[in-house]
């Protein structure tokens, strides 16, 4: 069982791994042993997320989210498949901790009228400036 939250846990069948061969430095060690992880979270049919967080992880997943519903987080960073392993459900839990947090509700402002006002005079300004640009006729 992998605890996310206080009441977020999620439970071992829940989760799927498959090791596969990492590309990149490491020679022959590379092209013989399957570091590489492939961490599956059925996110979707998991009963231990509400709802507002599923929508939410789905949003923050971007291209990791499947078309069925599951998370797929690949590790390839160390030679270690342990520490790889580790690493894939650290970044799990770190991606569902986020989804729990509510995002802040956007108040829209205005700019306050001396704002605006010294908007309008700069712009004023600046086209005086370029007004002044130009072709010098002969007097």
């Amino acid at each position: 069982m992998l605890r996310v939250t206080d009441t977020i846990a999620i439970e071992d069948w829940e989760l799927t791994e498959q090791f596969v061969h990492a590309g990149g430095p490491g020679g022959q060690n590379v092209n013989k042993v399957a570091t590489a992880v492939e961490l599956r979270f059925e996110a979707e049919r998991s009963p231990n997320l509400p709802g507002f967080v599923k929508a939410r992880l789905r949003k923050l997943a971007g291209r990791r989210w499947t078309k069925d519903g599951a998370l797929v987080i690949r590790v390839t960073e160390t030679r270690h498949q342990q520490r790889n392993r580790e690493i894939a459900r650290e970044r799990l839990a770190e991606l569902v901790r986020a989804a729990t947090v509510r995002p802040k509700r956007r108040i829209p402002t205005r700019p306050s009228a001396g704002a605006r006002r010294r908007r309008l005079d700069e712009k004023k300004a600046r086209g005086q400036v370029k007004a002044l640009r130009g072709d010098v006729t002969p007097d």
